[in-house]
């Protein structure tokens, strides 16, 4: 008989929720963590970030303070104790995370664990212990890291990574940020709101490449605007290290370029954490680091499961927790609703926000999908107006034979807030026209989706 009926490797996002599901259908559960529990999400990645996004929020706010009738002399602000307040937030949801596993009866042993067999794990504690644990029904929770580059030579000191910069409590004055998507956009926003001089260097012909053209097009006017630059279609050929001082070599549309700067940020995605694991023992299949599953989360080996990063399928905390329900409720027998990925919500939170979930314009095309375009700018929204934050608009992609909402893409203060009500209409299959005649309250940012849903059929009323 197995010690557990679940055992999960990694307490992120995926790890903590599968394994406080599972104790809640009354499994014996276990889980294992070498580091603190809440993965790199919680410690260093979404929850700090964003707390650190919150202290340019008010900065930002501050700078502005005069087109509102307020004003003050010697602003002072210091980006150590920003820094300090992110590591206060992370400890207080660290603490959150591991009561709700005592709570819930789940084994928490911190150290590494590494396969023996299909159905047994060998524990090396953070005190020194090793021992040998068995169960059922494994989960494989790992998650990613940073991918190693050989022209990108991390040394933690000039050359960082997001983690190393979430511990950095001084303003680099130059920075170049190698890399456009998420966590590029969302540092690139934070170091400019703190007076840095930032570069975006991207190897994409656009900054948030997997966003909807426009909406990468609108970001990058609105970083220019804030004095962010953006060099794509470029390729960083070397990066050189004096003392302090790094040159970023690249390559730009055939023209080589140097840029001199105090840190060089990197930014350019991350492998699996799928080595020293033990999945070789037993033959558990890969694909490029990350875990090859199916609709259920299971893997080639019977009774062995993964979620989250690990498996490559959306770099997501809240994806790495829909997968674990799914996973858990699988093994429980419950038969769970397969997951939608096209219905997965993705957000960046650098100023102006940008949200989106399902097909952008061109791939509805591409795909031959005839498509209409619903559109609502936020210089029309009598909200936004009254926040003074007019930058950004919310872009529908309807299938024009049947009116279903197929994509939306949304940039502007607070759009990631309005994804829940979209995601949901999709869900239930609702159609532009009846997110149309929704009412929505007055005056509200969320306003903009039902007059984006009537401009599909030409009945906008604001634009």
């Amino acid at each position: 008989m197995a010690d557990f009926e679940i055992l999960v490797i990694g307490a992120g996002p995926g790890g903590y929720v599968a394994a406080i599901r599972s104790a809640q259908l009354g499994l014996s559960t276990a889980i294992v963590e070498q580091e603190a529990v809440g993965g790199v999400c919680l410690n260093w990645g979404c929850i700090p970030s964003k707390s650190l996004l919150r202290n340019a929020e008010v900065l930002n706010l501050v700078k502005d303070a005069e087109k509102f009738g307020i004003s003050f002399d010697n602003l002072s602000y210091d980006f150590g104790k920003a820094i300090d307040r992110s590591r206060q937030v992370v400890r207080r949801l660290t603490t959150g995370v591991g009561y709700l596993l005592k709570k819930n009866n789940v084994e928490h042993s911190e150290g590494s664990a590494s396969f023996g067999d299909a159905h047994t794990i060998q524990i090396s504690t953070t005190t020194g212990e090793n021992r040998t644990v068995s169960a059922e029904n494994i989960i494989i929770a790992t998650g990613a890291r940073q991918r190693e580059i050989p022209t990108l030579p991390i040394d933690h000191n000039v050359v960082i990574t997001s983690r190393d910069a979430l511990e950095m409590k001084e303003i680099p004055n130059r920075v170049v940020v190698i890399g456009g998507g998420a966590t590029g956009a969302e540092f690139s926003h934070i170091y400019r709101s703190y007076g840095s001089e930032v570069t975006i260097v991207e190897l994409m012909d656009r900054i948030v490449p997997n966003e909807d053209q426009e909406i990468s097009e609108a970001l990058d006017k609105s970083f220019r605007d804030q004095g962010i630059e953006s060099r794509t279609s470029a390729s960083v050929e070397a990066i050189e290290i004096n003392g302090d001082i790094a040159t970023v070599k690249i390559s730009e549309n055939g023209r080589n370029s140097e840029i001199e700067c105090d840190k060089v940020l990197v930014a350019v995605g991350v492998q699996g954490n799928t080595d020293g694991i033990g999945l070789e023992r037993i033959g558990v299949v890969t694909d490029r680091t990350f875990i090859t599953v199916g609709e259920n989360l299971e893997t080639n080996v019977s009774d062995v499961y993964a979620i989250g990063d690990v498996t490559g399928k959306m770099l997501l905390a809240h994806v790495a927790s829909a997968q674990a329900v799914t996973a858990i409720e699988y093994i429980a027998g419950l038969d769970p609703p397969q997951i939608d990925y096209t219905l997965m919500p993705r957000a960046i939170y650098c100023k102006p926000q940008v949200a989106s979930f399902g097909l952008t314009e061109s791939q509805a095309k591409d795909q031959g999908i005839n498509i209409k375009i619903g559109k609502f700018p936020f210089a029309a929204s009598g909200k936004a107006i009254a926040l003074a934050e007019t930058d950004g608009m919310v872009k529908l992609v309807v299938d024009e034979e049947i009116g279903e909402i197929i994509g939306a893409h949304m940039i502007g203060t607070e759009v990631t807030e309005l994804l829940g009500e979209l995601s949901i209409t999709k869900m239930l299959e609702g159609t532009a026209t009846e997110l149309g005649w929704l009412v929505h309250p007055h005056p509200t940012i969320s306003e903009m989706i039902k007059e984006a849903a009537l401009d599909t059929v030409g009945e906008a009323i604001h634009v």
